[in-house]
């Protein structure tokens, strides 16, 4: 991977900064033609994706096409079906002091903004967010990790290929090139990756008082409830577990469940997995490895082989690490001290839901939860008892795929969310436009000085809010303004009667 010069940085926000204020991004027809582009990219260049991810980390290639361009394509499709009425002016109405005024959120792009991808779904977590910030009209400078090197460089390429370059730039490098793009004109900063790292992107956005969205990490908890289906929940925490070799930031981390059903559901992870990989993982073409030498060690480190039950063999040369089961954990032990990120799977032992809740509740609050049990309540028990940046019962990872559904995490986990509308909101300012008439004006001028006491109780009874009574709420000023004039009329036809003898009461 040939490194972007650092002195060659500035001129690249000089270049997206012109674009951005000549409007170019700002037109519809410009961000449909990207994003189309966009689709065409992860669709015709999905094979080789797929090759650079296998020469980075042994990433199966159906993990690529499946997980990266295929999601990549698919939310590409959503955007541009639904951009039309998303970036639309939204009209907005509310109490009757401010009935004449015309009231309307307007959506409009922040800038320049940085996204800065992360290595373990090298292209997904790179170029999912930039069909946010393209969809709302951004120029964007996307910042692969170099840990995936290879995923990287190809990714500078295509969109080099494929996009307009004098609106979205990538910049190829380490630590050094972030810190420089950090102190850059940028407006916005979309970041995955470590909880350790995005604190430091939020003090960089701090000095810059720049918006953030930070997709980090964290310990994802699964209880598995006495009446859940074993053989079912086995199959999918199996998956989930392993797809990537654990390398995926809402894989389940770590379960909870009580001895019984352990003694029955690590039998049939066991099933699974040798179902998915063989006797022999190490020389399965659907089992990814560890991206490189440092991770393999920590993920290493984490196995404590008195407590495997399953698994446990590494293999440095090939950063190997077969898929793991430990019992008998314990919230002090090692492995759950952080993320694991790796193929480990522990098992925590608890009586009940309430031990489990009190778990899940004594650590930060994680990116995922997950829940199986084949009672509704009880998961919605869980669910309103605990905090998580998003839950899914009976599945897990699944929660993410649906586009209406917006991900992201919480406290410690991150900050903001995307996918879909959410996306488009994400990498927008929501800017207030309200238009006051001038024929208003004597409603107006009562707020003007001199104050009396007469003028102040009329402002005070005008713009006083109410409960609605009506079974439709904030019917508008049209309506009331009609209603006023139907019964001033009635109420004039009916004095004149009165006074004509033309009325008998």
């Amino acid at each position: 991977m040939i490194e972007t010069s650092i002195d060659s940085i500035p001129n690249i926000f000089q270049d997206l900064r012109a674009s951005f204020n000549a409007g170019k991004t700002k037109s519809l027809a410009w961000r449909k033609k990207q994003l189309e582009q966009l689709f065409k990219m992860c669709d015709e260049q999905k094979e080789v994706f797929a090759s650079a991810a296998y020469a980075d980390f042994h990433r199966p290639t159906a993990e690529t096409l499946l997980f990266d361009c295929g999601v990549i394509r698919n939310e590409c499709i959503h955007v541009l079906n639904h951009i039309d009425e998303w970036a639309r002016d939204e009209s907005r109405s509310d109490s009757l002091a401010y009935a004449t005024m015309d009231k309307y959120i307007h959506p409009e792009p922040f800038g320049i903004c940085l996204i800065i991808g992360a290595w373990n779904y090298p292209f997904l977590l790179t170029l999912s967010p930039l069909v946010g910030a393209i969809a709302a009209g951004n120029c964007v400078v996307l910042k692969p990790s170099e840990l995936a090197p290879n995923s990287a460089a190809i990714t500078a390429t295509m969109v080099e290929r494929y996009l307009d370059t004098s609106c979205i730039r990538v910049v190829l490098g380490a630590v050094d090139q972030t810190q420089t793009l950090l102190k850059g004109d940028i407006n916005h900063i979309f970041y995955t990756g470590s909880t350790s790292v995005g604190k430091l992107i939020m003090k960089a956005a701090a000095e810059k008082m720049v918006p953030v969205i930070l997709e980090c990490g964290g310990k994802s908890p699964v209880y598995i409830a006495d009446d859940a289906n074993i053989a079912v929940t086995a199959k999918r925490i199996a998956w989930g577990k392993t797809i990537n070799c654990g390398q995926t930031c809402v894989a389940p981390d770590y379960i909870l469940c009580s001895k019984r059903t352990e003694t029955r559901l690590i039998p049939e992870i066991v099933k699974a997995w040798q179902s998915f990989y063989t006797d022999n993982p190490s020389n399965s073409d659907s089992y990814c490895h560890i991206v490189n030498d440092r991770h393999f060690e920590r993920v290493k480190r984490l196995i404590d082989s008195t407590k495997v039950v399953y698994g446990g063999q590494t293999d440095a040369k090939q950063n190997f690490i077969e898929p793991t089961i430990m019992t008998n954990v314990n919230g002090n032990d090692k492995v759950m001290q952080e993320e694991i990120f790796g193929p480990i799977l522990p098992i925590v032992t608890v009586n009940n839901e309430n031990e489990a809740i009190e778990f899940i509740n004594a650590r930060p609050k994680p990116l995922a939860l997950y829940v199986f049990t084949s009672n509704k309540n009880l998961a919605k028990t869980i669910i309103n008892s605990t905090s998580s940046g998003s839950t899914c019962v009976n599945d897990v990872i699944f929660q993410i795929a649906p586009p209406c559904l917006p991900f992201g995490g919480v406290g410690e986990s991150g900050i903001g969310n995307y996918h879909g509308k959410n996306s488009f909101d994400a990498f927008s300012h929501t800017r207030s436009v309200a238009y006051s008439p001038t024929w208003a004006e004597r409603l107006i001028a009562k707020r003007n000085p001199p104050y009396t006491q007469k003028k102040t109780a009329s402002l005070e009874a005008l713009t006083k809010g109410h409960r609605n009574w009506l079974p439709i709420p904030r019917l508008g000023f049209w309506f009331w303004a009609f209603a006023a004039l139907a019964t001033a009329i009635a109420t004039r036809v009916i004095v004149r009667g009165i006074k004509a003898n033309k009325w008998d009461f």
